[in-house]
């Protein structure tokens, strides 16, 4: 935090993880607004990634690189009591590490290498997605043919890796950049359920589910269930949260079943009127964590909450 003041466009984006403009290559300088520099915890330490220019390192070394008599504080701070009196401490940093590139991406491009002019950057970025996810989306120009997918109409889609608690990617999701239908095909490389987030989320702690992996990139601790089928749900605190499709007979009868199932599920007020989550932050809708946190129901409590909410 003595830091911020050096480092343009700083923020707090939740616990452990820190925002600004990137210190090295300047992030952006036909937009201002470009932040894509972040700080953030592995195990007790903290790193540093761009999601620009690709730099990586320590917390450290990049005060170091900012301010030189605030990093011999730190280091003093830091390692004061630690050091034994007849030597020189070394100070050896962990690397950070990221997502591999698995064999099966190695021809996609990620959509952070891509320049701001490209349509499939625009694409993203016109969707408002978090720039920390731009570095595992990727641009596949032929998908058919990546897929080995049957198809004579061939086209370019935005694919979005499944990895599991390892990391490894086990399916992937095209998404259509136009109206090529369906807009979404999820194909899978391995027999295993297909739940989006496994490699991020927590589960000692409350987390979500929804039903698009772009949906869950806007919510803490989320996961995504392509198809909606919550039976493989991994256990713990879970709340389930639909589309707002109060008209849709598909959407209902999946909530009483899993109001039946005693699970926890989001019952979206009326005044909310978009159908996911990416279309509430286009819209500009505030604290949709909150609202969610805020109409969640189980049980009775749900059900009738569900008979005031359908339209059918």
């Amino acid at each position: 935090m003595m830091l911020s003041p050096r480092l343009d466009k700083f923020k707090k984006v939740r616990d452990n993880l820190f925002n600004f403009r990137c210190p090295y290559c300047g992030d952006s300088r036909k937009s201002q607004s470009k932040a894509r520099g972040y700080f953030y915890r592995k195990k007790n330490d903290y790193f540093y990634r761009c999601h620009n220019c690709g730099k990586g390192t320590t917390f450290g070394k990049v005060l170091e690189y900012i301010d030189t008599m605030m990093y011999k504080e730190y280091i003093m701070e830091r390692y004061k009591g630690d050091a034994p009196k007849t030597n020189v401490p070394e100070f050896n940093f962990e690397a950070p590490k990221f997502k591999k590139i698995d064999p099966k991406l190695e021809n996609l491009t990620p959509i952070n290498k891509l320049n701001g002019g490209h349509p499939a950057r625009q694409f993203v970025e016109s969707r408002q997605l978090p720039e920390e996810f731009y570095s595992d989306l990727y641009l596949c120009p032929k998908f058919f043919e990546w897929s080995k997918i049957q198809s004579q109409q061939e086209h370019p889609r935005l694919v979005i890796p499944f990895r599991d608690e390892s990391g490894e990617v086990f399916a992937a999701q095209g998404r259509a950049f136009g109206k090529e239908s369906p807009k979404y095909l999820t194909i899978k490389f391995q027999d295993k359920p297909k739940i989006f987030g496994l490699d991020r989320v927590d589960f000692a702690k409350r987390y979500y589910v929804v039903e698009g992996p772009l949906d869950s990139m806007f919510l803490d601790n989320c996961l995504a269930v392509a198809g909606a089928d919550f039976r493989y749900l991994p256990p713990g605190d879970t709340t389930i949260v639909l589309d707002n499709e109060p008209r849709s007979r598909e959407i209902i009868k999946q909530m009483e079943r899993l109001i039946h199932q005693e699970h926890e599920l989001v019952i979206w007020p009326d005044t909310i009127t978009q159908k996911d989550i990416n279309d509430m932050v286009l819209a500009g809708v505030e604290d949709i964590q909150t609202i969610i946190d805020n109409n969640t129901f189980s049980g009775l409590e749900a059900t009738m909450k569900l008979a005031a909410w359908k339209r059918i």
